[in-house]
C-alpha cells in the first residue's frame, strides 16, 4: 500500500419522437394556413360591396398564424442546436477513452493488483482507512499520516493477514483526526482509467472500473508519468 501526492492537469430515444411530432405540427400549421388564405380570398371575392366584411378579424387571424409559424421555426432551430451539442458531447467523450481520471466516489476497481483512490484533508491529520469488498467484509485497514492537499492511496490487494484478494470492486471508508484529536473532514475520490464510452445514451456514459459516470462527474485528468 502507498500514499502519494499525484501530478494532475486539466482535461485538455425521445428525440426521434419529438422531431416527428415537430414535423407533423409544422405540416398541419402550413396546411391550415393555406386553407385559411383560400377561405379569406373566396370571401373577399364574394363579399357584398354595399356591406363589406370586417377586416379586423382577418388581420388578427393573420397575425396569429404568423406568430405560430415563427414559433415553429424557432423550435426547429432549437432542435438543430441541441443535435449539434449532442454531437459535440460525443466527440469530447471519446477523447477520455484510455485517460486516467478522478471522479467522486468511494468504490474503486481492483485490477492487476492495484486499486486507486484520491484522498484530501484540509490540515495535517492521522487518517484511518478501511477497505471492504462487495459483501461488506473488511479486506484491509490501516492508519496513515496525511498532509493537507490531494494524496493518492494505492492498494495492492493484500489484506492485513497477507491474503491476496481477488479482482473486483472495493469500497473505502476514511476518517481523520488532527493533532488535537479533533475529527477533520476527509474526502474520497476514485482514480481509474476510462475503458469505454456509451454513445447510445444522452449524455454519453464513461465506463471506469465497471461503473458508469457522466462527463460532469469527472473532476480532473491525471497526466501519465
Amino acid at each position: 500500500m502507498s500514499l502519494t501526492v499525484p501530478t494532475s492537469s486539466a482535461p485538455s430515444s425521445s428525440n426521434t419522437n419529438t422531431s416527428s411530432a415537430g414535423a407533423l405540427d409544422g405540416t398541419e400549421i402550413a396546411s391550415n394556413f393555406t386553407t385559411f388564405l383560400q377561405l379569406l380570398t373566396t370571401q373577399l371575392q364574394n363579399q357584398d360591396p354595399l356591406s363589406p366584411l370586417d377586416t379586423n378579424q382577418f388581420t388578427q387571424q393573420l397575425v396569429q398564424f404568423a406568430q405560430v409559424e415563427q414559433q415553429m421555426k424557432q423550435n426547429d432551430q432549437l432542435s438543430q442546436l441541441i443535435s449539434i451539442e449532442q454531437g459535440a458531447q460525443s466527440t469530447v467523450a471519446l477523447t477520455y477513452v484510455g485517460q486516467t481520471v478522478v471522479v467522486d466516489g468511494t468504490t474503486a476497481n481492483l485490477n492487476n493488483n492495484q486499486a486507486n483512490w484520491l484522498l484530501n484533508v484540509s490540515k495535517p491529520a492521522t487518517t484511518t482507512i478501511t477497505i471492504t469488498d462487495s459483501t461488506g467484509q473488511t479486506a484491509y485497514s490501516g492508519t496513515f499520516a496525511m498532509n493537507p492537499g490531494d494524496q493518492t492511496f494505492t492498494w495492492d490487494g493484500t489484506g492485513n493477514d497477507g491474503q491476496t484478494w481477488p479482482p473486483g470492486n472495493y469500497t473505502m471508508t476514511a476518517t481523520a483526526v488532527d493533532a488535537s484529536g479533533q475529527s477533520t473532514p476527509v474526502t474520497t475520490q476514485i482514480v481509474g482509467v476510462v475503458d469505454s464510452v456509451d454513445l447510445s445514451v444522452n449524455p454519453p456514459l464513461l465506463s471506469i472500473g465497471g461503473q458508469t459516470y457522466t462527463m460532469d462527474q469527472i473532476k480532473r485528468v491525471i497526466r501519465s508519468s
